[in-house]
């Protein structure tokens, strides 16, 4: 982790010497100019826009010169530490470069009708900010490299000294010369600046596209990238505008809810389940050193499938209207972004705006500003990931979800828990309802599956029981979030066996959790139970023979009571149930409780569901047997035409003599089932849903099970 971060470090380093060696470039002729007989600037104006700039450089390069070799020659023990103190220790340079910096710009602007138009004024601006805004981050930087530097490690006191003098120079420069962000001016000298952008999905007459969306100090803007030909730079045509003293989030007129059509869950699991293999491919070409071309040809069907998960997966809906106009629709999948979003908008229009209109012409050149104002740069895809960048973590993360504190008043309180994956966040678990308390206590403890994870994001409720509030300004039933935190799932502190504790405060709240990882290796070993007259741990055989019966009894009532209340939830199968109650239910199946079918009608739907899913995971042997299984991963990996048979029928012909497959193929077990059925002893083939080969009735020991 730590050559992982200062490989980020150096990637940044190069990338502002650029940016340093493009603002000192028109230097050299703007002065050889200067003592001629037509200069374009004189010797003063040059020297102040231009102020410490080279002085900036030479620390910069110093600074990379000596990192590189070191990371280069990489190994547990390598200081780096008197490189970053060094550094720390001539900010000077920076004092004095943000102390000009004001009278820099206000000189550049002065005399943009002279500087030659190579050098616009506009880049010109945006170089002069580099360092401004390079100063704010060495603090983030440090804090980074230190989280994952030992205390015993040389590097450790020289790196806290180095961050010690960052936050001093920080906080010791007036707030009148902060760095402030990108902006470009408008009329009248005002400043527009640009609080926030991303990547969302808009629905549009019932189609779902691809949006970039930038919220400026005084409007909305939604873009569409277009498409790079030939080399061209990134370039966005402008969809629409909203000034945010026209934008609301709820119209009037709208008494309907807005019906957003959803992309059933075992379509997701397919697009993921094509993700992964492709991923593996790319993985075995790189392996084999095959020609580029082959893992080029992946890689564009890995963006593809990608992409379109990105625009099928949201189903929360962010709605925002101009009082003059139309609305408009976003799609989320985290209610964490759709709360950020929302805070921000109305928190900047407290701000008085008055009402506005753009001319083509700035609505162009406004578009245009956003290719270099934009800070997300990429569409949120794993396929523009770094390759040293941390691929996150595949198994189970159990959380227990304990206490808040903080409160000011009594409240109906729970808590929602979010983890990213293949881009983008989802809801994972939730707590139960902790009713009119300050102080809610759950100690609900929960089993979270982690599909490549960086993030773990917890959101809590206030749960309004006035059904006349219900329907919130999205049309959706919502609460309302009173606080919102997330942690990143570091794999050096998780690692351990041991349960973390940790505090994640938000609003002055503050969320008590404990964690536990367990990998993918280990959590898909397979152990015989211990209670021989239970259901959990029992071959299937075992278990029919002994009731009688051709499908298990827990198979039956599980599915019963899902299909009772439970189709209308969302992610049935992927929200975690509460652990304490699907342990509950599995020791109730295990001692033939008569009482079961009692405790699963009062249990949440999702603890019921995860009853299931622990069923299946615990079975000794897999659905598809141990016998049958590396034929059936073997089909999954063959290439497929959508013309012909998938491979895995034609190894379910060869498994089973006088076997035939006639039509489609249907299975009655849900799809996420499908991710624990890989036995322990082909780590080789990647975890994730696949495609059921079933062998036909009375050819197999488990024929209808």
């Amino acid at each position: 982790m730590r050559k992982w971060v200062l490989s980020g470090i150096l990637a940044s380093e190069e990338t502002y010497l650029s940016h340093l060696e493009a603002l000192l470039l028109p230097m050299k002729p703007l002065k050889a100019a200067a003592t001629t007989s037509q200069p374009v600037l004189t010797i003063p104006q040059i020297e102040t826009i231009f102020f410490k700039v080279p002085e900036l450089y030479e620390v910069h390069k110093e600074f990379y010169d000596g990192l590189l070799p070191r990371v280069q020659q990489w190994s547990h023990h390598q200081r780096v530490g008197d490189l970053f103190q060094k550094q720390a220790s001539q900010l000077g340079v920076y004092r004095a470069f943000v102390d000009n910096y004001e009278v820099a710009v206000e000189t550049a602007e002065k005399c943009c009708n002279v500087i030659h138009a190579a050098i616009s004024p506009f880049s010109l601006k945006a170089l002069l900010y580099k360092p401004v805004d390079r100063v704010t981050r060495s603090t983030l930087v440090l804090h980074d490299l230190l989280k994952h530097t030992p205390c015993s490690h040389p590097d450790h006191p020289l790196l806290q000294d180095a961050l010690r003098i960052s936050q001093n120079f920080l906080s010791s420069i007036n707030e009148e010369t902060t760095p402030r962000r990108q902006s470009m001016t408008v009329k009248k000298g005002e400043n527009r600046q640009l609080l926030k952008d991303s990547f969302m999905v808009e629905l549009v007459e019932g189609a779902r596209k691809l949006r970039h969306v930038f919220l400026f100090t005084d409007l909305l803007l939604c873009a569409k990238l277009k498409k790079q030909i030939g080399g061209k730079s990134q370039q966005y045509d402008s969809k629409w505008y909203i000034p945010l003293s026209d934008l609301t989030f709820q119209n009037a007129d709208e008494s309907e809810p807005l019906h957003i059509p959803q992309v059933p869950d075992e379509e997701l699991d397919a697009m993921k389940v094509k993700i992964s293999h492709i991923k593996s491919e790319i993985q075995r070409e790189k392996r084999a050193n095959k020609g580029s071309k082959v893992i080029e040809r992946l890689r564009k069907k890995l963006s593809e499938q990608e992409s379109l998960l990105l625009l099928t997966s949201p189903g929360m809906a962010l709605r925002v209207h101009n009082r003059n106009g139309k609305g408009y629709t976003f799609l989320m999948s985290s209610d964490y972004e759709r709360a950020e979003w929302k805070e921000t908008i109305r928190e900047q229009q407290k701000k008085c705006f008055k009402s506005f209109s753009l001319t083509s012409m700035e609505l162009q050149m406004l578009t245009n500003s956003c290719v270099k104002l934009q800070t997300v740069h990429h569409i949120p895809l794993t396929i523009n990931k770094e390759e040293d960048e941390s691929p996150g973590l595949h198994g189970f993360l159990n959380v227990i979800v304990h206490s808040a504190s903080g409160l000011k008043q009594s409240l109906n309180l729970y808590c929602t828990l979010e983890v990213d994956s293949f881009g983008y966040f989802a809801n994972k678990a939730k707590t139960r309802v902790y009713r009119y308390t300050t102080e809610p206590k759950w100690n609900e403890e929960f089993e979270i599956d982690l599909e490549g994870s960086q993030t773990l994001r917890l959101l809590c409720y206030e749960k309004s029981y006035n059904k006349t509030k219900q329907i919130k300004e999205d049309g959706d039933s919502t609460d309302r979030i009173i606080g919102k935190g997330q942690i990143p799932l570091d794999p050096q502190t998780l690692q351990g066996k041991d349960w973390q504790r940790t505090l994640i405060p938000m609003n002055g709240i503050e969320v008590k959790l404990s964690m536990k990882f367990t990998s993918r290796e280990f959590s898909l070993k397979r152990m015989p139970s211990r209670k021989p007259m239970g259901v959990f741990g029992i071959k299937i055989s075992t278990v029919t023979k002994r009731e009688h019966s051709k499908v298990p009894y827990i198979v039956r009532q599980c599915l019963e009571e899902i299909e009772r209340r439970g189709m209308e939830e969302v992610g049935i199968y992927r929200v975690s149930g509460v652990a304490t109650d699907i342990q509950a239910l599995k020791a109730a199946f295990d001692t033939n409780n008569k009482d079961v079918s009692v405790m699963m009608s009062e249990m949440d739907v999702n603890a019921i569901a995860g009853t299931l899913k622990l069923y299946f995971r615990e079975l000794p042997e897999p659905l598809f047997t141990d016998d049958l299984y590396p034929n059936f991963a073997g089909g999954i990996e063959g290439q497929h035409d959508p013309h012909q048979p998938h491979a895995a029928y034609q190894h379910g012909r060869q498994l089973v003599p006088g076997g035939h497959v006639t039509g489609s193929l249907s299975l009655s077990l849900p799809l996420p089932l499908l991710w624990y059925y890989r036995p322990s002893h082909c780590p080789s083939v990647p975890p994730g849903p696949g495609v059921a080969v079933l062998p036909p009735a009375g050819d197999h020991p488990h024929a209808g099970q």
